[in-house]
Protein backbone atom coordinates (compact mmCIF):
# COMPACT_ATOMS: atom_id res chain seq x y z
CA UNK A 1 0.00 0.00 0.00
CA UNK A 2 1.33 3.42 -0.85
CA UNK A 3 2.40 5.77 1.47
CA UNK A 4 0.04 9.05 2.39
CA UNK A 5 0.46 12.28 2.65
CA UNK A 6 -1.26 16.04 3.09
CA UNK A 7 -0.81 17.79 -0.03
CA UNK A 8 -0.26 21.83 1.05
CA UNK A 9 -0.16 25.07 -1.39
CA UNK A 10 1.39 28.11 -0.88
CA UNK A 11 -1.70 30.58 -2.35
CA UNK A 12 -0.63 31.99 -5.30
CA UNK A 13 3.19 30.07 -5.79
CA UNK A 14 2.22 27.63 -8.80
CA UNK A 15 5.77 25.91 -9.15
CA UNK A 16 6.10 25.28 -5.24
CA UNK A 17 5.25 22.02 -3.68
CA UNK A 18 4.72 20.98 -0.26
CA UNK A 19 3.58 17.75 1.18
CA UNK A 20 3.06 16.57 5.19
CA UNK A 21 3.74 12.52 4.60
CA UNK A 22 0.77 10.58 7.40
CA UNK A 23 1.60 6.96 8.73
CA UNK A 24 -1.33 5.04 6.70
CA UNK A 25 0.13 2.53 4.00
CA UNK A 26 4.00 1.96 3.89
CA UNK A 27 5.38 -1.53 4.66
CA UNK A 28 6.17 -1.42 8.20
CA UNK A 29 4.82 -3.62 10.67
CA UNK A 30 4.86 -3.66 14.59
CA UNK A 31 5.52 -0.77 16.58
CA UNK A 32 6.71 1.20 12.88
CA UNK A 33 3.63 -0.03 11.16
CA UNK A 34 3.10 2.45 8.44
CA UNK A 35 5.19 4.29 6.42
CA UNK A 36 8.03 5.25 8.53
CA UNK A 37 10.66 6.72 6.54
CA UNK A 38 13.53 6.65 9.09
CA UNK A 39 16.44 4.70 8.97
CA UNK A 40 17.48 5.89 12.83
CA UNK A 41 14.81 3.89 14.16
CA UNK A 42 15.26 -0.04 14.82
CA UNK A 43 12.63 -0.83 11.97
CA UNK A 44 13.57 -2.95 8.87
CA UNK A 45 15.69 -0.85 6.40
CA UNK A 46 14.43 -3.16 3.75
CA UNK A 47 10.78 -1.83 4.95
CA UNK A 48 12.22 1.99 5.16
CA UNK A 49 13.90 2.20 1.97
CA UNK A 50 10.27 0.48 0.49
CA UNK A 51 8.67 3.37 2.36
CA UNK A 52 10.81 5.98 1.18
CA UNK A 53 10.99 4.65 -2.31
CA UNK A 54 6.97 4.58 -2.12
CA UNK A 55 6.68 8.52 -1.28
CA UNK A 56 9.11 9.93 -3.85
CA UNK A 57 7.56 7.23 -6.76
CA UNK A 58 3.94 8.90 -5.68
CA UNK A 59 5.63 12.61 -6.21
CA UNK A 60 7.43 11.87 -9.35
CA UNK A 61 4.73 13.29 -11.24
CA UNK A 62 4.56 16.82 -9.38
CA UNK A 63 7.99 17.45 -10.46
CA UNK A 64 10.06 15.80 -7.82
CA UNK A 65 13.02 14.19 -8.74
CA UNK A 66 15.17 13.34 -5.84
CA UNK A 67 15.55 14.69 -2.41
CA UNK A 68 17.98 15.85 0.37
CA UNK A 69 18.16 15.24 4.13
CA UNK A 70 20.34 15.49 6.66
CA UNK A 71 21.11 13.62 10.12
CA UNK A 72 19.09 15.85 12.06
CA UNK A 73 20.76 16.62 15.45
CA UNK A 74 18.00 18.66 17.29
CA UNK A 75 20.41 22.23 16.49
CA UNK A 76 20.63 25.09 14.50
CA UNK A 77 22.47 24.14 11.71
CA UNK A 78 21.13 25.54 7.98
CA UNK A 79 22.91 24.13 4.99
CA UNK A 80 22.97 25.21 1.49
CA UNK A 81 22.25 23.31 -1.90
CA UNK A 82 22.39 20.29 -0.42
CA UNK A 83 23.10 17.41 -2.21
CA UNK A 84 20.21 14.45 -2.59
CA UNK A 85 20.18 11.64 -0.58
CA UNK A 86 19.19 7.87 -2.44
CA UNK A 87 16.14 5.79 -0.89
CA UNK A 88 18.63 3.62 0.04
CA UNK A 89 20.88 6.04 1.77
CA UNK A 90 21.19 7.31 5.39
CA UNK A 91 22.02 11.06 5.72
CA UNK A 92 25.23 11.33 7.11
CA UNK A 93 25.45 15.35 7.19
CA UNK A 94 24.69 17.22 10.26
CA UNK A 95 21.83 19.52 10.25
CA UNK A 96 18.70 20.81 10.88
CA UNK A 97 17.69 22.98 8.52
CA UNK A 98 18.45 22.88 4.29
CA UNK A 99 18.02 25.44 1.65
CA UNK A 100 18.07 25.39 -2.12
CA UNK A 101 17.44 27.46 -5.48
CA UNK A 102 17.57 23.92 -7.34
CA UNK A 103 13.94 22.50 -8.90
CA UNK A 104 13.26 18.92 -8.55
CA UNK A 105 15.13 18.52 -5.59
CA UNK A 106 13.02 18.15 -2.44
CA UNK A 107 13.87 19.35 1.14
CA UNK A 108 13.37 16.34 3.39
CA UNK A 109 12.74 16.83 7.22
CA UNK A 110 11.66 13.77 9.64
CA UNK A 111 10.09 14.30 12.18
CA UNK A 112 7.93 12.53 15.14
CA UNK A 113 6.28 15.03 17.51
CA UNK A 114 9.22 17.85 16.17
CA UNK A 115 7.69 20.76 13.84
CA UNK A 116 8.48 20.68 10.34
CA UNK A 117 8.90 24.68 9.17
CA UNK A 118 8.42 24.77 5.25
CA UNK A 119 9.85 28.46 3.80
CA UNK A 120 9.49 29.75 0.13
CA UNK A 121 10.15 32.87 -1.32
CA UNK A 122 7.31 34.77 -3.37
CA UNK A 123 9.21 34.23 -6.48
CA UNK A 124 9.05 30.41 -6.21
CA UNK A 125 12.69 30.62 -7.11
CA UNK A 126 14.57 29.77 -3.16
CA UNK A 127 12.71 27.34 -0.47
CA UNK A 128 13.76 26.01 3.04
CA UNK A 129 12.97 23.27 5.25
CA UNK A 130 13.51 23.58 9.11
CA UNK A 131 13.32 21.07 11.78
CA UNK A 132 12.54 22.24 14.95
CA UNK A 133 11.93 20.63 18.43
CA UNK A 134 11.86 22.22 21.66
CA UNK A 135 15.42 22.91 21.90
CA UNK A 136 15.16 24.44 18.31
CA UNK A 137 12.72 26.81 19.88
CA UNK A 138 14.75 27.70 22.30
CA UNK A 139 17.77 28.10 20.82
CA UNK A 140 15.21 30.35 18.03
CA UNK A 141 16.29 28.13 14.97
CA UNK A 142 13.05 29.57 12.92
CA UNK A 143 14.39 33.28 13.56
CA UNK A 144 17.91 32.16 12.84
CA UNK A 145 17.12 30.11 9.96
CA UNK A 146 15.29 32.78 8.35
CA UNK A 147 17.72 35.45 8.53
CA UNK A 148 20.45 33.00 7.34
CA UNK A 149 18.29 32.21 4.38
CA UNK A 150 17.77 34.81 3.72
CA UNK A 151 21.28 37.00 3.77
CA UNK A 152 22.71 33.67 1.78
CA UNK A 153 20.23 34.32 -0.58
CA UNK A 154 19.65 38.42 -0.68
CA UNK A 155 15.80 38.22 0.40
CA UNK A 156 13.34 39.86 2.45
CA UNK A 157 11.66 38.09 5.41
CA UNK A 158 8.56 39.95 4.18
CA UNK A 159 8.36 38.19 0.72
CA UNK A 160 8.78 35.17 2.86
CA UNK A 161 5.76 32.28 3.14
CA UNK A 162 5.85 29.93 5.74
CA UNK A 163 3.76 26.65 6.80
CA UNK A 164 4.07 24.35 9.85
CA UNK A 165 3.41 20.89 9.41
CA UNK A 166 1.87 18.34 12.22
CA UNK A 167 3.36 18.18 15.53
CA UNK A 168 3.13 18.01 18.91
CA UNK A 169 0.07 20.42 20.14
CA UNK A 170 -0.07 22.83 23.56
CA UNK A 171 -2.01 20.42 25.43
CA UNK A 172 0.50 17.55 24.69
CA UNK A 173 3.60 19.22 25.25
CA UNK A 174 4.56 19.14 29.01
CA UNK A 175 7.43 19.95 30.65
CA UNK A 176 7.53 19.21 33.82
CA UNK A 177 10.98 20.92 34.40
CA UNK A 178 10.54 24.09 32.96
CA UNK A 179 12.57 26.52 34.91
CA UNK A 180 15.82 23.93 33.98
CA UNK A 181 14.73 23.64 30.38
CA UNK A 182 13.42 26.93 29.45
CA UNK A 183 14.56 30.21 31.00
CA UNK A 184 11.87 33.34 31.83
CA UNK A 185 11.29 34.69 28.28
CA UNK A 186 9.63 31.43 27.08
CA UNK A 187 6.94 32.35 29.99
CA UNK A 188 4.22 33.56 28.08
CA UNK A 189 3.94 30.24 26.14
CA UNK A 190 4.06 27.91 29.23
CA UNK A 191 1.05 27.10 31.70
CA UNK A 192 1.71 26.37 34.77
CA UNK A 193 -1.20 24.91 35.18
CA UNK A 194 -0.92 22.23 32.85
CA UNK A 195 2.37 22.29 32.94
CA UNK A 196 2.05 22.74 28.99
CA UNK A 197 4.14 24.56 26.37
CA UNK A 198 2.31 26.09 23.27
CA UNK A 199 4.76 25.61 20.89
CA UNK A 200 2.75 26.49 17.58
CA UNK A 201 1.80 29.95 19.69
CA UNK A 202 5.88 30.49 20.01
CA UNK A 203 7.19 29.47 16.69
CA UNK A 204 4.55 32.17 14.88
CA UNK A 205 6.07 34.73 17.28
CA UNK A 206 9.34 34.08 16.41
CA UNK A 207 8.52 34.17 12.47
CA UNK A 208 6.68 37.32 13.35
CA UNK A 209 9.98 38.37 14.78
CA UNK A 210 11.85 37.14 12.35
CA UNK A 211 10.10 39.29 9.49
CA UNK A 212 7.08 37.40 7.90
CA UNK A 213 4.28 39.01 7.16
CA UNK A 214 1.05 37.20 9.50
CA UNK A 215 -0.96 36.54 6.45
CA UNK A 216 1.98 34.66 4.28
CA UNK A 217 2.35 32.24 8.07
CA UNK A 218 0.46 28.82 7.59
CA UNK A 219 -0.50 26.07 10.14
CA UNK A 220 -2.03 22.31 9.82
CA UNK A 221 -2.45 21.48 13.36
CA UNK A 222 -2.77 18.40 14.02
CA UNK A 223 -1.51 17.08 17.02
CA UNK A 224 0.81 14.38 16.51
CA UNK A 225 0.27 12.91 19.73
CA UNK A 226 -3.01 13.07 19.82
CA UNK A 227 -4.02 11.18 16.20
CA UNK A 228 -2.27 8.04 16.15
CA UNK A 229 -4.29 6.51 13.35
CA UNK A 230 -2.64 9.49 10.77
CA UNK A 231 0.85 10.21 12.51
CA UNK A 232 3.52 8.93 14.29
CA UNK A 233 4.52 10.33 18.07
CA UNK A 234 7.72 9.76 20.22
CA UNK A 235 6.16 11.56 23.17
CA UNK A 236 3.17 8.96 22.86
CA UNK A 237 5.42 5.85 21.65
CA UNK A 238 9.24 5.76 22.61
CA UNK A 239 9.27 3.19 20.13
CA UNK A 240 8.30 5.36 17.12
CA UNK A 241 8.76 5.77 13.02
CA UNK A 242 9.25 8.94 11.46
CA UNK A 243 6.81 10.75 8.70
CA UNK A 244 8.74 12.79 6.14
CA UNK A 245 7.89 16.64 5.51
CA UNK A 246 8.97 18.05 1.90
CA UNK A 247 9.42 21.04 0.05
CA UNK A 248 10.27 21.57 -3.65
CA UNK A 249 10.08 23.78 -6.61
CA UNK A 250 8.93 22.57 -10.14
CA UNK A 251 10.99 23.17 -13.67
Amino acid sequence: MSVSFLPFAFPGLENVRCVFQTRPGGASRGAYGGGNISYSTADEPAHVAANRYSLLQSLKAEGLDAWAELNQVHGDTLVFEPDAVGCEAQAIVDGDGLASSRPGLGLLIKTADCQPILLAHRSGRHIAALHVGWRGNRCNFPGTGVARFCAHYGLRPRDLAAVRGPSLGPEKAEFVHFEQEWSAEFRPWFDPASRTMDLWGLTRAQLLEAGLLPRHIYSLDCCTFSLPGQFFSYRREKKSGRQASLIWMTG
